[in-house]
This record gives structure tokens, sequence and C-alpha cells, in this order.
């Protein structure tokens, strides 16, 4: 009798706590994803409008936000697909570069056995000492000395060098899992570096790869300070400035602004959740000593 009173207790023990893991969880979620939601309603509504205390649902929801941003039938959004296309630029070639420089200096420090090769990856480290916003100033200084003013690469620049330090650093840590064995049977088969990077190197280090690549993407996604200060003119800006210029009018409509923000929001979703299995394993493993 006192085992099956143990066992029940136990049972009712872990529905409780199962029970207010699973509460907690959809709490969190609620108010994570609150903000998004009345992002959502002002759009929907035909006016703009931002008080919603205590409405679930606009009474008559309007789809005239997202069909004036997609036919940029209004000043504001005039060079929106323009500014929206320079943001995935400048994400998708923060993200190329990061993962190209990342694990090129990951497989020349850790797989080629590069002399003082240490020293390179936390050198690079010493690049988070100083905060980003104290950078900005001598980083437009430099980039003007060199004729990049107004110029995506310029902030394609800017977040390369923030972001290859992290990829740096967790891709030789991944590294460390692959065998060396595998390198040195190419060799003996005649397979030069590159191509053991290629073949072999790349290949296995995919999950390690999507995670740098992902974060930097998001980073370059989610900057704005650096893009505000390096690109001025309207056909150059990124959305991330034009949404902060829709401040400055004295009529603000935000059900466009909520549209073209929750527009901004979808690459970076799509890629986060198309990767989050290799993103995860990536982070796990990378982080492992081996």
């Amino acid at each position: 009798m006192r085992r099956a009173a143990g066992t029940v207790r136990r049972r009712w023990r872990r529905a409780l706590v199962e029970a207010g893991s699973a509460l907690l969880c959809a709490g969190l979620a609620i108010w994570s994803l609150l903000p998004v939601y009345n992002m959502l309603l002002i759009a929907l509504d035909a006016e703009g409008d931002t008080e919603y205390a205590g409405i679930v649902w606009p009474a008559e929801p309007s789809l005239e936000s997202f069909r004036a941003l997609w036919a940029e039938d209004y000043w504001y959004l005039e060079h929106f697909w323009r500014q929206f296309a320079n943001s995935l630029y400048i994400g998708l070639a923060t993200m190329v570069l990061t993962v190209l420089i990342g694990s090129l200096a990951a497989f020349a420090v850790g797989r080629t056995r590069l002399r003082r090769g240490w020293l390179l990856t936390n050198t690079a480290l010493l690049t988070y000492v100083v905060p980003a916003s104290f950078l900005v100033i001598p980083f437009h200084r430099v980039i003007h000395s060199y004729g990049l003013t107004d110029n995506l690469l310029a902030v394609v620049a800017a977040e390369v060098a923030f972001a290859a330090p992290f990829a740096i650093l967790v891709l030789q840590h991944y590294a460390r899992l692959v065998p060396l064995e595998l390198d040195e049977a190419a060799r003996v088969d005649g397979a030069s570096p590159a191509q053991v990077y290629w073949r072999i190197y790349l290949p296995l280090m995919a999950p390690a790869l999507a995670a740098v690549g992902t974060y930097a993407l998001l980073l370059a996604w989610g900057e704005y300070l650096y893009q505000w200060l390096l690109l001025s003119s309207p056909r150059n800006m990124t959305v991330a400035v034009a949404i902060e210029q829709f401040f400055d009018s004295d009529e603000a409509p935000w059900n466009y602004m909520m549209a073209a923000a929750i527009v901004y929001a979808l690459p970076p979703i799509a890629v986060f959740y198309g990767l989050r299995r290799y993103m995860a394993a990536g982070l796990t493993a990378g982080a492992v000593k081996g």
C-alpha cells in the first residue's frame, strides 16, 4: 500500500510540474508575441489607430496598408522595395562573408596547424572589448577616407567586422570534433589544402556554418546605428533606417509603418526556422571541447 501511495504521489507531482511548465511556457509565449500581435492590429486598421486596450480584433479589419505597401502608394513608402532589397543585400552579404572568413580562419588555425594561430583568434575577440557604439565615429572616418560614404559595402564591412570573431570562435571549437585523420587521408590521396577545405571541411562543418551564418544575418538585419550613419540617400537606405525616419512625420500613418515592419521581419524569421535544427546542433556541438 505504501509503495502504491508513493507511486500515486510521484505521478501527481510530475503532472503538476508538467502543468506548471506548460503554463509558464504559454505565458512567456503570449507575453513575447503580444507586441507583434499589437503590430498586426494596427496594420489591419484602416485609420492606423494605436489604441487597442481590451480589443482582441478590429471591428473592420482592412488590408489597405499592405496594399499601399505593395504598390508603394504613399510618399513614405515610395522606395520601400528598393530599401528592402538593400537590407536583403546587406544581410546576405554579411552572412556569406562571415561564413567565408570564419571558416577560412578556423581552417587555417585548426587544420593546417598554423603557428601562433591562437593569437589570431584571441586578437579577433578584442573587437568585443569596445562597444560598437564607440567605434561608429572612427569607422565612419575610415569609410569616408576610402570614398565609401553612402555605400552599402561600408555597412557590410562593419557588420562582418563584428560577426567574424564569433564565427571564428564557434567554428574553431566545432572543428575539433572533426578527426584530423580525415585530412591526412585526403592528403595521402593527393588532395590539396583547398580540396580538403572544400570537400571535407565545409560539408562536415555544415551545422556550425548554419549557426554562424544565421547569427550574422540576424545581426545585420537588426542593426540600426551603422546603417543610419553610413547611408544617407533614400534609395540607399535600409528599411530599418526608413522606419526610424517615419517618426519625424507630423501625421504618421501608423498602419503603414506596422505593415512595413511586419514584412521586414519575415526574411530573418524564415531563415531562422529553416535552419534552426542545424543552428542548434552547431551551437551545442561547437561549444563542447573535444
